[in-house]
């Protein structure tokens, strides 16, 4: 039989042992796609939206001071009153405890008095909503002492934004790359499942018995696998940019290079797994642990910069945080081939693929030498 009968005949029975695993569907397709629309629904297009706190205001002493703050605050479009004028401090103690409003502002009793309350619920006191508040009531406060003093401001922020990508992007643009690479990374690492039960069945050792070319079953296994990460890629890219309005902005010649060196490296974990698990149970706990592991510490939901520095080296060190980084780079940032920062995830994702196959291959190695004896 010619080379490439063998290559369509091993490559047809590894699409049916592929296709026959469940648990490699879930994890490689389905998964992905249910944590990719779940994180869209709950976080995209919230960056575009203007904030908005309700807030109680109380007034129990009308005075200059209070009625003056109580003009700006009610100049701020971001705040609205609730009821539209003060209410009693006890009415808005409990607005805050019930959660009816974000806070409550205590204005100054007296026209002497320089300072006012903002009241938040204890349990969203470290939240975002209490954050903006604070800082819109401190800058209120800066131009009520300006005023007091006859000064005028000097000098003032403008806020811009710049990015190496075409247009602007959000959220949804770095999740959708980040669960791609998720997803091709859970294709590699559960999809070598297969091998555990030829080799505990003795499939792979009659194979070896046989004229088969086992450079051709690992070749079309291969090819059989990179089929399936093309397969999620361009599932998860339809359903971000025509569901989501996701943004993508591709560099093709790099988001080749990273895909395949991407999902090789991942294929070889995937088989250092299977090279010291004794059973499908063993083997998908072990790669159940190391993808949540990565899923959570590599960037694929929020920026490895957000993340408490302690943690930061740990994320540096896994293949997934470059792999991430890469597809980002070559997908929504159409970064070239003559990208340095490029090349160095790439050399990363070719280490950890080295590393794992050559140790993957020994502990085969071993044991075929153990089994003999």
């Amino acid at each position: 039989m010619s080379n490439f009968n063998q290559f369509k005949k091993m490559f047809a029975a590894q699409l049916k042992l592929t296709l026959r695993e469940k648990q490699a569907w879930f994890w490689g397709i389905f998964f992905p796609v249910i944590l990719m629309v779940i994180f869209m629904v709950i976080f995209s297009g919230s960056s575009d939206d203007e904030f908005q706190s309700e807030i109680a205001i109380v007034a129990a002493n009308p005075n200059p001071t209070s009625e003056m703050l109580l003009t700006q605050i009610n100049q701020l479009p971001i705040l609205d009153v609730k009821s539209g004028e003060p209410v009693s401090r006890e009415t808005a103690e409990q607005g805050v405890i019930d959660q009816e409003v974000d806070a409550a502002i205590v204005l100054p009793e007296s026209a002497e008095d320089t300072s006012f309350v903002l009241v938040v619920n204890k349990e969203d006191e470290k939240g975002v909503t209490t954050q903006a508040l604070t800082a819109i009531l401190d800058k209120i406060v800066q131009q009520a002492n300006l005023s007091a003093v006859g000064a005028a401001p000097t000098f003032d922020i403008q806020f811009e934004s710049v990015t190496s990508g075409s247009n602007e992007l959000n959220y949804t643009d770095f999740l959708l790359t980040g669960m791609i690479a998720l997803s091709i990374a859970q294709g590699g690492l559960f999809g070598m499942v297969d091998l555990v039960e030829m080799r505990r069945k003795g499939l792979i050792k009659r194979l070896r018995m046989t004229p088969a070319n086992m450079g051709i079953f690992g070749l079309s296994d291969m090819v059989m696998r990179l089929l399936f990460s093309i397969i999620q890629i361009l599932l998860l890219s339809l359903i971000g940019v025509f569901i989501f309005g996701a943004n993508l902005y591709i560099n093709f010649s790099s988001l080749l290079i990273v895909f395949l060196i991407g999902a090789l490296s991942f294929n070889a974990v995937g088989y250092l797994i299977s090279s010291f698990s004794q059973t499908q149970n063993a083997y998908m706990g072990v790669a159940n642990i190391v993808s949540f592991l990565m899923m959570f510490l590599s960037g694929v939901f929020f920026p490895v910069e957000t993340m408490p520095e302690w943690l930061q080296p740990v994320s540096n060190l896994l293949p997934l945080t470059y792999f991430a980084e890469g597809l980002r780079d070559s997908m929504v940032y159409e970064t070239g081939l003559f990208s340095s920062t490029l090349w160095f995830g790439i050399g990363v994702l070719v280490i950890w693929g080295a590393l794992s196959f050559m140790l993957g291959a020994l502990l085969y190695k071993r044991k075929s030498i153990v089994a003999a004896r």
